[in-house]
């Protein structure tokens, strides 16, 4: 963690790197953050990057006794998601849906390119956390939800997290929603932790990550459905940021933006693209796993509803190559039927 008033000593390797006038990549090759006795990183064990005390290093390099941190917890600390998870006793996969929350997102701070939260917000949010004790307040009839859409998955995770069995029925009567809007946030969570689960261990099949999370195998058919579809969205991630960025750099979008991925039906993959350049041939593009790219009429509402795909007309361009051609095969389709 970063303790309390230090935020300011932050460094990254990238910093170790230019204070010793290399690039990074040497940095990192050679590895001199290794050496016995240089100062540990000050954020939590696994993290992918690496935070140290700039105090401590300029100690370590001058060959002067490295300083201690302090030990005595503050509420100015600022937590990892690894710290903030450990803190309110739930995995760190559940901080994903937590941080969402209004509280936390007033109260996030990067340092070092690191999403951290105080001490004091995460105690304020566990406080107010929902679990077993929650108030079964139900939902009156004939009332809209009693829960904002946008601290929903936050309150559910809260519920998820006391009991890995509950129902959309208990949901329901602790939170005060609609059954549907209780199941659909259940399925939803669900189904991205058992994605998280196998992300770890892809060995596992979606039953079996989530038998291991505690899920009842009658209750979670929608879910572990749903995470193969997550999953699938996962690994398409990187091919439409790539298209992405070959779009931008053609000059038809203002800003590299990663594609809008919907999962219509829990069963599929859509991804949107708004071309909002000057230059562009078409207002938007739409990426579909089962047939590959194809243009859009409309920058609002590129993605139709339904399942039936729309057929080719006026502004409707179905592109080919494939599901996945090149991102650079893509410029070219559009390119020629702009011409």
């Amino acid at each position: 963690m970063i303790r309390a008033g230090r935020q300011h000593l932050v460094r990254t390797l990238a910093d170790l790197a230019a204070q010793q006038g290399v690039g990074i990549d040497h940095y990192t090759r050679l590895k001199p953050y290794d050496a016995p006795g240089f100062p540990k990183p000050i954020n939590s064990q696994g993290s992918r990057t690496r935070l140290y005390d700039g105090e401590q290093v300029d100690a370590y390099l001058l060959g002067k006794p490295i300083p201690p941190l302090p030990e005595t917890d503050d509420d100015g600390d600022l937590l990892d998601r690894r710290e903030c998870a450990a803190l309110i006793g739930v995995a760190p996969d559940s901080w994903k849906t937590y941080k969402n929350d209004p509280v936390l997102t007033a109260a996030r701070i990067e340092a070092g390119g690191v999403e951290h939260w105080p001490r004091h917000a995460v105690k304020a949010f566990q406080e107010n956390r929902p679990g077993n004790d929650a108030p079964k307040s139900g939902r009156p009839k004939s009332t809209g939800d009693q829960v904002p859409r946008d601290q929903l998955p936050a309150r559910v995770a809260g519920l998820l997290d006391a009991d890995p069995t509950i129902s959309a029925a208990t949901v329901t009567e602790q939170l005060g929603v609609h059954r549907n809007t209780a199941q659909d946030a259940l399925t939803r969570l669900r189904a991205d932790r058992i994605t998280d689960r196998i992300t770890d261990d892809p060995a596992l099949t979606p039953a079996q990550a989530a038998a291991q999370l505690g899920y009842p195998a009658g209750q979670v058919r929608r879910a572990t459905a749903r995470a193969e579809t997550v999953l699938r969205a996962r690994r398409s991630a990187p091919y439409l940021a790539g298209v992405a960025t070959a779009l931008h750099r053609a000059g038809w979008t203002t800003t590299e933006a990663v594609p809008e991925v919907q999962l219509p039906g829990d069963d599929r993959v859509v991804a949107a693209l708004v071309l909002d350049g000057d230059r562009a041939p078409v207002p938007a593009l739409v990426w579909d796993e089962r047939y590959g790219w194809r243009t859009a009429t409309s920058r609002r509402h590129p993605i139709t509803k339904g399942a039936v795909l729309p057929s080719e007309s006026e502004g409707v361009r179905y592109l080919s190559g494939g599901i996945t051609p090149p991102p650079g095969d893509v410029v070219a389709a559009l390119t020629t039927t702009d011409a």
